[in-house]
C-alpha cells in the first residue's frame, strides 16, 4: 500500500467519522427538543414558579455543549478551509432533506418591550391592533397627551400585553403596586415573565420592572370600561348551560397565559356547581398552585375546575346538581388574595368561561 492510497484511506476514515458524530449530534438535538416541549408544558403549569431554575440550568447546558463540540466544529473548518462541499457534508445534506428537518418558529407570546417607528398613515388606534394592545396602553407607555400626538418617524415603546410596565420603588410590595394599578394582585404573579426575589412570598427588588396585565397608569382614566360583574346562580338541575359559580367581581381576565377567570370577593362566599355533574377530583393534588381545589364532569366532553377554595363540601364521585355548594371561596396555592380561579374545558383544553356563562 503506497503513502497515498494511505493517505486518503485515512482520510475517508476521518470523514466517515465526522458524519457519524454529525448524525448522533442531530439526534441529541432532537431528543432536546422533545424535552424542551416537556419543560415548557411543566413552567406553564407552575405558572413561572420553575423558570430561574430552567434558565441557570439551559445556560449550563449551553456552556458544556460549546465546550464540548467547539474543538470539532473548529477543527472541521481548518481542515476545509475554502468551503469545499465534502463527501460527509453531502451525504448530511441528504439526510435532513430526506427527514424533512426544518427550523421551528415559536409561536410563543413575546415577553420583551418592542420599539415601533410610526410610518405614515398610522394611527395608535391601528398600531394598538397590530400588536394586540389596548390604544390606552400605548398612550401610557409613550406619555402621549392624545391619541393624535404622533408623529411618522416617532419611535413607539410597545408592551406585550394591555396594561402598565411598571418600576418598583422601596418599600412596595405587589399587594401596594396592585391597589396604585387598579388590579388584583394575583394579575402581577400570574404574568408568567414577571419575576420574585421570593416565589412563595412574592418579594420584589427595588428598580426591577414588572408587567401588570390591565392595569390603569395612575391619575388616569381608560377610554373604556374593562370589569364585569358576576351574579349569584340560582339553584336547579343540570341544563347542558353554565351558571356563575359564585358572587364578586372579575379580577382577571381570560388569557393564553391564565386560561380561566378570577372571581375575587373578600366576605369568602360559597362556590357552587356551574352545572350537574359528576365531582371527578377534589383536594390538593399537584400542581401545587391550584391550591385546594374541585373539578367537575358534565358530560360531553366539558369540565369545570373552581380552584384555591378555602373549604371543600363535596367528594370525588359524588353527583351534584346545579347550583348546589361544591366549596368556599379562599387563596390556597398559588394565591395572593381571596378569590376562585375557574375553568371551563372543552376535551380538555381551557376556554373562556364568559363565552359560556349565562
Amino acid at each position: 500500500m503506497d503513502e497515498s492510497s494511505l493517505g486518503k484511506d485515512l482520510k475517508d476514515f476521518f470523514l466517515c467519522l465526522v458524519f457519524y458524530f454529525k448524525s448522533k449530534i442531530l439526534k441529541f438535538f432532537e431528543f432536546l427538543t422533545e424535552v424542551k416541549s416537556w419543560l415548557t408544558v411543566g413552567l406553564y403549569k407552575q405558572r413561572g414558579r420553575l423558570v430561574r431554575p430552567f434558565i441557570h440550568s439551559g445556560m449550563a447546558f449551553l456552556l458544556l455543549g460549546g465546550i464540548t463540540l467547539g474543538p470539532v466544529l473548529i477543527a472541521e473548518n481548518l481542515s476545509n478551509p475554502w468551503g469545499e462541499e465534502t463527501p460527509s457534508s453531502t451525504i448530511l445534506s441528504t439526510v435532513m432533506a430526506e427527514s424533512g428537518t426544518s427550523t421551528l418558529v415559536s409561536q410563543k407570546p413575546r415577553a420583551d418591550v418592542l420599539e415601533y417607528e410610526v410610518k405614515p398613515g398610522d394611527t395608535v388606534s391601528t398600531i394598538a391592533e397590530k400588536f394586540g394592545v389596548s390604544v390606552d396602553t400605548i398612550i401610557w407607555e409613550n406619555d402621549l397627551k392624545s391619541v393624535k400626538d404622533i408623529k411618522p418617524g416617532q419611535v413607539l415603546r410597545i408592551l406585550p400585553v394591555s396594561g402598565v410596565l411598571y418600576k418598583v420603588k422601596a418599600g412596595e410590595t405587589i399587594y401596594s403596586i396592585a391597589k396604585k394599578l387598579q388590579v388584583d394582585p394575583q394579575v402581577i404573579v400570574d404574568w408568567p415573565y414577571n419575576s420574585f426575589a421570593n416565589d412563595e412570598t412574592f418579594v420584589l427588588a427595588v428598580g426591577q420592572t414588572l408587567v401588570v396585565p390591565d392595569g390603569i397608569k395612575p391619575k388616569e382614566t381608560p377610554i373604556a370600561p374593562r370589569r364585569y360583574y358576576a351574579t349569584v346562580p340560582g339553584a336547579g338541575l343540570g341544563t347542558g348551560q353554565f351558571s356563575w359559580p359564585t358572587a364578586g367581581s372579575i379580577s382577571q381576565g381570560y388569557s393564553w397565559y391564565h386560561p380561566a377567570i378570577d372571581i375575587a370577593n373578600r366576605a369568602a362566599p360559597a362556590v357552587v356547581a356551574a352545572d350537574g355533574g359528576t365531582v371527578v377530583l377534589t383536594g390538593w393534588p399537584s400542581p401545587w398552585a391550584y391550591g385546594n381545589r374541585v373539578i367537575i364532569d358534565h358530560g360531553n366532553g366539558y369540565q369545570t375546575l373552581y380552584a384555591h377554595l378555602s373549604q371543600i363540601y363535596v367528594s370525588s364521585g359524588q353527583k351534584v346538581a346545579r347550583g348546589q355548594a361544591v366549596g368556599r371561596m379562599g387563596s390556597t396555592g398559588r394565591s395572593t388574595g381571596i378569590h376562585l380561579h375557574f375553568e371551563i374545558r372543552v376535551n380538555g383544553v381551557a376556554q373562556n368561561p364568559l363565552s359560556f356563562l349565562k
